[in-house]
């Protein structure tokens, strides 16, 4: 039995003389939440609009269990798609619009269905209401009640907090996570987020001129970012030196480091240091931080400093500044 619910393979997409994908493999494995992270202009939406046939590609190939997509009717049942703006129809109310999905199919059991997947989003008090009477939120759960009308194994999100305020963002991924443990779906979230595909994907590729420039864990793509637009996107606004001159040191922690690092450093080796980038983050629901520093000029301050981390098994990394611009 093949492992992977999704296999892209050597896609490529043009405009005209503009190439907006271009050689794209991925690999998804059933029950991901695998983010596809890119600025605009990327590709990432294009890239989700191939997936599930709203745009034709010029070359490769999409497997979906191992057998290649035609796009037919079966396809489309088991991708389903939600989207930034929603997308519902302003005169049917909540508990219509998530019909229409079931009416589509002809589905005998349509309004079972709709009360069952409107329940499940935390929506059965609005059944009767119009979509100018609801909130954002609210507007993209009834979306995502109305997609998983067709019980899709997949689940194509494009986009789709952008619109929503950071409390309504979190709500909407809890949702989506929520959902993906309960229902064992899969789900592809497109976002120019780093804080969206953390908060809930457990891989990611990172997308930058239509080409894949690194992918894997969602972790260790945050912890030790490799290429230059993935540095971009997950330092951004937030190294404030910009001398290439200097060497950095880059200590990565966990949820488990409760000291407080930076004092006892101090404190214990009789060193100042310069922090020019501290953050901690929730990534796939495991606390992960790092904390980058100017190395001390001097030597003998650097040994008791490697010396000082390596007893304390805490994790780290010396780079140059050039790495981050």
């Amino acid at each position: 039995m093949n492992e992977y619910i999704l296999e892209i393979k050597n896609l490529s997409k043009s405009f005209g003389e503009h190439r907006v994908l271009s050689n794209i493999n991925l690999l998804i494995e059933k029950k991901d939440v695998y983010g596809i992270l890119g600025l605009s202009g990327a590709g990432k939406s294009t890239l989700i609009r191939c997936i599930n046939g709203l745009e034709k590609f010029d070359e490769g190939e999409i497997l979906f269990k191992g057998n290649k997509v035609l796009f037919d009717r079966d396809y489309r049942k088991n991708v389903a798609m939600i989207f930034q703006q929603f997308n519902l129809l302003d005169q049917r109310t909540v508990l219509k619009n998530v019909e229409l999905a079931g009416e589509l199919f002809k589905d005998p059991d349509t309004k079972q269905k709709a009360l069952y997947y409107l329940e499940m989003v935390g929506l059965l008090d609005k059944l009767d209401s119009y979509p100018s009477q609801l909130s954002g939120g609210q507007k993209q759960r009834v979306a995502i009640a109305r997609a998983l009308m067709s019980e899709p194994e997949i689940l194509l999100c494009d986009e789709a907090t952008s619109a929503l305020d950071p409390d309504t963002t979190n709500q909407v991924l809890t949702l989506l996570k929520d959902l993906n443990e309960k229902l064992g779906l899969t789900i592809i979230m497109i976002s120019h987020q780093m804080n969206v595909i953390e908060k809930i994907c457990n891989k990611v590729a990172i997308i930058d001129n239509a080409k894949i420039v690194e992918s894997g864990e969602t972790q260790e793509i945050f912890l030790y970012p490799k290429t230059e637009i993935s540095k971009k996107i997950i330092y951004s606004g937030h190294i404030n030196t910009k001398s290439d001159d200097s060497k950095l040191l880059k200590v990565i922690f966990n949820g488990e480091l409760d000291m407080p690092l930076i004092a006892n450093i101090v404190q214990d080796c009789n060193i100042v240091l310069s922090i020019i980038y501290a953050d901690s983050k929730v990534v796939n629901g495991h606390v992960f931080g790092q904390l980058i520093f100017k190395m001390p000029a001097d030597i003998n301050d650097v040994l008791k400093l490697r010396k000082y981390l390596e007893l304390k098994n805490i994790n780290y990394k010396e780079v140059d500044a050039s790495e981050f611009f």
